[in-house]
C-alpha cells in the first residue's frame, strides 16, 4: 500500500452505515437497549463482511 492509500482510507465508513442501519432497522421494531446494542453488534459484523467479501476485489 502506498502513502495516498493509507491517508485516502474510507473502509471505516462501510462500518458506520452498516452498524446505522441496523440500529434504526431495529429502533423502528424496538426500543428495547439491549436490542440496539445488539442490532448495533449485527450492523458492524455486516459491513466487515460487505467490505471484505464484496468490495474486496474491485477495482476504483
Amino acid at each position: 500500500m502506498s502513502n495516498s492509500e493509507n491517508k485516502n482510507n474510507f473502509d471505516w465508513v462501510w462500518y458506520v452505515i452498516g452498524m446505522l442501519a441496523f440500529v434504526l432497522a431495529f429502533s423502528a421494531v424496538t426500543l428495547h437497549i439491549g436490542y440496539l446494542f445488539l442490532a448495533a453488534i449485527i450492523g458492524l459484523i455486516f459491513g466487515g463482511v460487505f467490505l471484505n467479501v464484496i468490495v474486496k476485489g474491485r477495482e476504483y
